[in-house]
């Protein structure tokens, strides 16, 4: 036969001496009743407890998501896990975990809470570490393209007027030197496509360290020319196709979307042998993909990630906090897509 005394017995006893807070509210939103843990975690008496609605306790920032939440509840939803924080008599914020249940039979909210609020607080240090680590990062990627962007302006400004100069002594020499050898004039022919391929040269390579067009042209123009000029290059046609708004990415994503594309374009030369390349940039309503497409060889997927390049990717998409996929199969081509929210 059931002994209810003794069960009502064990059960007064767990909730007295239980280390989490226990307690009984009323429907009208004030305490009924209260274990030792609540009185000693919160500082109140008793009666202060009882006197004053549960709402008074609760840290105002968490009073608008605490209600709706409690409207779930009376409606017969358990409240399993739900964080706000409550305000202790000193002052200090508590942060509780609580897992409550209505019973409407006798109209009352039974909950039960634990005390998260160490962990919230290695919580937040980790945040902030995290975005100390995330500000100091992107400020070297910013002094990084700084100097990047400085080298293109010595290069294309500089390098490039000198030997554009050089070509013009060459060619002046060409025209008022008359009755030069043979030998010499086929030298000095020489000597100007040389020059011509040389200012070329430094002009593709001012860009590929730091496309200043994007400032002036905008992004999308700057991947259609950067996909014009891969074809020229390998002889490979590629192709760009964008339907978002590049007012929708911030300067840091733009730069890190041109160094990915970058490092895909490299990454084909020196191993896919692909006949066709596709970048595409699309928007996804609350996301923003980037993804380079070619018909090349392809690779396992399952095997571990060794290509510096693909790395580089990965580390350039984790810093704009994006996601970078790759498909792949042996034999039919090779899909590298990067995908960041919306901010």
């Amino acid at each position: 036969m059931i002994n209810h005394g003794n069960i009502e017995f064990e059960m007064l006893a767990l909730f007295e001496l239980t280390p989490d807070l226990v307690c009984i509210a009323g429907k009208d939103g004030y305490f009924k009743k209260v274990n030792p843990a609540v009185i000693n975690k919160l500082g109140y008496t008793a009666d202060e407890l009882f006197s004053r609605p549960v709402s008074s306790f609760i840290h105002p920032d968490d009073l608008e998501l605490t209600s709706l939440e409690r409207g779930k509840l009376l409606q017969g939803k358990t409240l399993l896990n739900f964080q706000n924080r409550y305000l202790a008599k000193s002052g200090t914020v508590i942060w509780l975990e609580w897992t409550s249940v209505f019973l409407p039979d006798k109209e009352i909210v039974f909950a039960i809470a634990k005390d998260i609020t160490e962990s919230k607080l290695k919580e937040k240090e980790t945040e902030e570490k995290y975005h100390t680590y995330k500000s100091l990062a992107t400020h070297f990627k910013s002094r990084a393209e700084e100097d990047r962007k400085y080298l293109a302006y010595e290069l294309h400004e500089e390098v490039a007027q000198l030997a554009a100069v050089v070509k013009m002594h060459i060619a002046w020499i060409s025209q008022h030197l008359a009755g030069l050898p043979e030998p010499a004039k086929g030298k000095i022919e020489e000597a100007l496509l040389l020059s011509d391929l040389l200012i070329k040269t430094i002009r593709r390579i001012s860009f590929s360290v730091s496309p200043n067009m994007m400032e002036d042209l905008g992004f999308n123009a700057t991947l259609e020319w950067e996909c014009k000029e891969f074809s020229v290059l390998n002889g490979i046609p590629c192709h760009f196709i964008s339907d978002c708004h590049e007012d929708d990415l911030t300067r840091e994503i733009k730069i890190d979307f041109f160094r990915i594309c970058q490092e895909a374009f490299r990454n084909i030369m020196e191993h896919a042998e692909a006949r066709a390349v596709q970048i595409k940039l699309k928007d996804r309503g609350d996301a923003i993909s980037l993804s380079i497409t070619d018909d090349g060889k392809g690779f396992d997927v399952n095997l571990p990630m060794q290509s510096a390049g693909l790395l580089n990717m990965q580390q350039l998409a984790v810093s704009i906090n994006g996601g970078l996929s790759i498909e792949s199969e042996t034999g039919k081509g090779t899909t590298i897509t990067v995908t960041i929210k919306k901010e």
